[in-house]
């Protein structure tokens, strides 16, 4: 019987398990190598992995906050880190999270107990200061997530070390912008964080080259009407559409959606043919257009000063080389029978569990990329996780968790692939109980199945049914369009629009459609 839950790590994964714990009735300890909660959204200029001084977060405040503690309604959609903090601070004062958590304090190991194979304990040796204990949990859940080690392929582009005489970095040590005023930067990689980076730079820096092995798109944060992105595309509706029509005509929408923003074929980013993440920035395509920062593929070595494309082109006088090529997860703590196990989290049972383990008392928590909040997955897996450890859910024999594993193992499936938010948290929710169904919502409650259909799917739709049920649920999904505008009300003019009224006629029209089609797509799924 799980009691006794060590939680290593007090970012988002952390304070969420801690949390779920205790909504089961479980003891956690979280053990924070730091000072404070917040992980890598708490800002420094250390070498600690942290956010950067100017980030904006590129999931919008409904579509990933806590599933039972939206964001306050002034907030604005698009957030600083400090709001992003500040939020996770209301959140545990708010749970009384905070004396469930020993900071300064870092897990040196974690090690199966002799009788593991009948308790499923675990030995957890920590060290605060230069005091070591060792601590027996019933369970262990690792949130340190997939920020930890910085990718530094330097393999790749030969001369980077030999032959540079410029600096060279990881996007981990950037901070600011001071340090690159007046140079010419050139950026290697074009995710998220390589795009935002190249924008950045570029109002500061001499000329920024912003280098690219693979192709892109690059869509803006704010979307049709000038909602969040995310709550206009990320509905069950657009969800069921891919479900639906072929996966050709799906990509030749989502291509025709995309460029017309702006064609991403003359830019340099990419071409009908592949199916990719795209990376959100507003404002890549003007520093493109305006030259302030200058497309190249990808690095074929370093000389002395200069960068040689595999175009055959040369850039001169290159003065700072920015790596933005992401990171590695690793678990150093884990016992070495443990941490071979893990290749990466397709080598878990739906992303959390190693189906290796005799008992499912380890669970990894936040080790996902997905098309939406990481926030939202973690806080599922959580429920999902301490509801397991409760004994409330079941997971599945060992050898039927290894068949699933090895299903989901595609060799050919390109790593940069994210995982669809709403599969995966649909997944995960029915693992624990708590996925909503809209037909029955069709027919208890038609206006809160329509939101839930055709609005965005965001974090309160789980709380509308099974264990951790929330009250506030469905007022949340009705209002989360007004805690939207509510910020930018700084200054009210009329509306004479009837958008909104031909919105809920159409939905009407669609109403008996909807439901053979609804019936039909559930028995699939």
């Amino acid at each position: 019987m799980v009691r006794r839950v060590a939680v290593i790590g007090a970012g988002v994964g952390g304070l969420v398990s801690v949390k779920c714990c205790l909504d089961e009735g479980l003891d956690p300890i979280c053990f924070e190598s730091s000072e404070d909660i917040g992980g890598i959204w708490r800002y420094t200029v250390s070498v600690r992995v942290s956010v950067y001084r100017s980030i904006i977060t590129n999931t919008s405040k409904e579509m990933s906050c806590f599933s039972d503690f939206p964001y306050p309604e002034d907030f604005p959609s698009y957030l600083p880190h400090s709001l992003v903090l500040e939020y996770f601070r209301m959140y545990a004062q708010h749970f009384d999270l905070l004396r469930h958590i020993r900071f300064q304090t870092t897990v040196l190991s974690v090690s199966k107990r002799p009788d593991f194979t009948t308790s499923g304990q675990w030995e957890v040796v920590t060290e605060t200061g230069s005091v070591r204990e060792s601590h027996v949990f019933d369970a262990v859940m690792v949130c340190t997530g997939h920020y930890q080690e910085p990718y530094l392929p330097l393999a790749s582009f030969p001369g980077t070390e030999s032959r540079f005489k410029g600096q060279h970095l990881h996007s981990r040590e950037y901070k600011d912008v001071e340090a690159f005023r007046g140079k010419r930067v050139l950026v290697v990689g074009i995710g998220n964080t390589g795009g935002d980076l190249s924008v950045e730079l570029s109002r500061v820096a001499a000329k920024v080259f912003l280098s690219t092995r693979s192709n892109t798109w690059v869509i803006s944060r704010v979307s049709d009407h000038g909602f969040p992105c995310d709550m206009v595309s990320t509905t069950r509706f657009n969800h069921f559409l891919d479900w639906l029509l072929p996966s050709a005509l799906t990509r030749r929408i989502r291509f025709r959606k995309f460029n017309s923003w702006f064609n991403h074929t003359n830019y340099g980013l990419q071409t009908m043919g592949e199916e990719l993440s795209p990376q959100k920035s507003f404002w890549l395509p003007f520093c493109l257009l305006s030259g302030t920062v200058v497309l190249k593929p990808n690095v074929k070595e370093f000389t002395e000063n200069s960068a040689v494309f595999e175009d055959g082109t040369t850039e001169e006088n290159i003065d700072v080389v920015l790596f933005a090529t992401g990171y590695n997860f690793s678990f150093p703590f884990l016992e070495e029978s443990v941490r071979s196990i893990i290749d990466d989290n397709r080598s878990l049972y739906k992303c959390v569990f190693p189906p290796q383990l005799e008992k499912p008392t380890l669970a990894i928590i936040g080790l996902i990329q997905l098309t939406g909040s990481i926030m939202v997955g973690s806080e599922m897996q959580a429920r999902w996780v301490t509801g397991v450890f409760a004994g409330w859910n079941k997971l599945p024999p060992p050898n039927r968790m290894m068949a699933d594993v090895l299903k989901r193992k595609n060799p050919s499936e390109r790593e940069n692939l994210k995982m669809s938010f709403i599969s995966y948290t649909d997944e995960i929710a029915a693992c624990a109980g708590v996925k909503p169904s809209v037909l029955r919502l069709l027919l208890t409650d038609p206006q809160l199945a329509l939101a839930v259909f055709f609005g965005p799917c965001s974090p309160y739709q789980f709380r509308l049914v099974g264990r951790g049920k929330w009250s506030g649920a469905r007022a949340a999904i009705l209002t989360q369009w007004q805690r939207t505008l509510k910020p930018l009300r700084s200054r009210v003019v009329d509306d004479n629009s009837d958008s909104s009224s031909g919105w809920h006629w159409m939905c009407l029209l669609i109403w008996s459609l909807l439901m053979v089609l609804l019936i039909a797509y559930y028995q699939v799924v």
